[in-house]
């Protein structure tokens, strides 16, 4: 079936029966033994000085993350950190692949040294079938793709389109300013439906509550937006600028500012924003080499600690009323970020006296780029371009420096950024 859409995208097919309600999702597995369907007949290949690392991305209970390749993709379980799939295709590798959770269903775009799937092409791909059972082309490269269990997003340089996932029928268009990044974050709680993105004006986020129709402009920086992150239930906003100085968090429903941190004074290329499951912590990594751990004067009423994605439950904090969101998500921490000694001239000193700065560090290698995700019982994860992942403690009460638990090269390949 094709259906016939706007004039910035050429097409997009389905294949016919396979997105019902009834159907999607009966594929659901842990990938953690060999009776899951992302286990595949084929011998895996051997590691070589050929294959290049493309992407790398969680998934949106950041349980795994999948690994784009110059041969295929490679998907990899977090906790104990195993590769659970890999397929190498002879056409060329993926520049974005998107898991849903654990299921079956992937999103794909290639690589420009791809023959079969070029880079103005999202694919879905179903790996039970082992097929194509839906395609998006567009007339431009395609910056990223971002799954939710009812969304499919496709960002553009300029524009957004969110589809129906059981139809993949066109239901919203946006456009943005310039966005090479392909910065989009959707929530994920199946009561909210929330997806920011950079807004027409710099450094502006323009927030959209699909549930509640309701549009929200965030005049979040100065300067260009270069990172940015959303809750689970998409009621808190995390951003960053190109400049890499400081990090501010929103609340999405009214736009009110809740706290502003500070990574650093020098500019830096910010790769990554992280917040943990309950929101008392924020993870920034940069091209500066350091990930940075911030606590947060941030709480969730009535937040579900469940990380069970078969069943995502939100919290049902404040009915969705943002007259006293602010309240609610306002709290003390018992784990202060330390500031200035002279914090006490604030409006007199520059402002980065006042600032707040980072509770815990950890050091990477300079000019890698990293993505940090929350794990359990106060530890951070780290996967890098260079094939490498960390995972290290920090201490709740004290912070300072993290201690690294593990190191493994879940690539060997000579890596370049793309």
């Amino acid at each position: 079936m094709t259906v016939h859409s706007p004039p910035t995208t050429t097409a997009v097919s389905t294949s016919q029966g396979l997105f019902t309600p009834a159907g999607f999702g009966v594929y659901e597995s842990s990938m953690t033994g060999p009776s899951g369907p992302y286990v595949h007949p084929e011998p895996e290949s051997d590691d070589n000085d050929e294959t290049e690392l493309y992407s790398v991305s969680w998934n949106q209970d950041y349980g795994c993350f999948a690994a784009g390749t110059s041969c295929g993709f490679r998907i990899y379980n977090c906790d104990p950190l195993k590769e659970t799939f890999r397929r190498d295709l002879k056409s060329g590798g993926f520049k974005i692949v998107e898991m849903l959770f654990r299921c079956n269903i992937l999103a794909l775009v290639g690589s420009k040294m791809n023959s079969q799937y070029p880079p103005n092409k999202v694919i879905i791909w179903d790996d039970h079938q082992s097929r194509c059972i839906g395609e998006f082309s567009f007339r431009s490269e395609v910056r990223s793709v971002k799954l939710r269990r009812d969304r499919v997003v496709v960002v553009l340089e300029h524009k957004i389109y969110v589809y129906n996932f059981m139809d993949l029928k066109l239901l919203h268009q946006i456009e943005t300013s310039a966005n090479p990044r392909g910065l989009c974050y959707l929530s994920q709680h199946l009561n909210t439906s929330v997806l920011a993105c950079p807004g027409l004006r710099r450094g502006q986020v323009r927030v959209e509550h699909f549930g509640l129709n309701v549009t929200k402009l965030i005049n979040a920086h100065d300067s260009q937006i270069a990172s940015m992150t959303l809750t689970m239930d998409g009621l808190i906003l995390a951003t960053a600028s190109v400049r890499g100085t400081l990090i501010r968090i929103f609340n999405t429903m009214d736009g009110t500012r809740l706290q502003e941190v500070r990574r650093g004074v020098d500019k830096a290329g910010i790769y990554s924003i992280a917040l943990s499951p309950n929101v008392q912590w924020l993870a920034a990594s940069s091209d500066k080499g350091t990930v940075h751990i911030f606590s947060l004067r941030v709480r969730v009423v009535g937040e579900d600690h469940s990380t069970d994605s078969a069943v995502v439950r939100g919290p049902a904090l404040f009915h969705q009323n943002s007259s006293n969101s602010l309240d609610a998500l306002l709290s003390s921490s018992t784990s202060a970020n330390p500031g200035s000694s002279l914090s006490f001239m604030k409006g007199v000193l520059p402002k980065y006296f006042s600032s707040e700065w980072s509770f815990a560090q950890f050091h990477l290698p300079e000019c890698i780029q990293f993505i940090t995700a929350f794990g359990s019982q106060n530890t951070l994860m780290i996967a890098g371009m260079d094939g490498s992942f960390y995972r290290c403690s920090f201490d709740p009460s004290n912070g300072g420096m993290m201690v690294q638990q593990e190191y493994i090269r879940f690539l060997k390949t000579e890596t370049r950024l793309r």
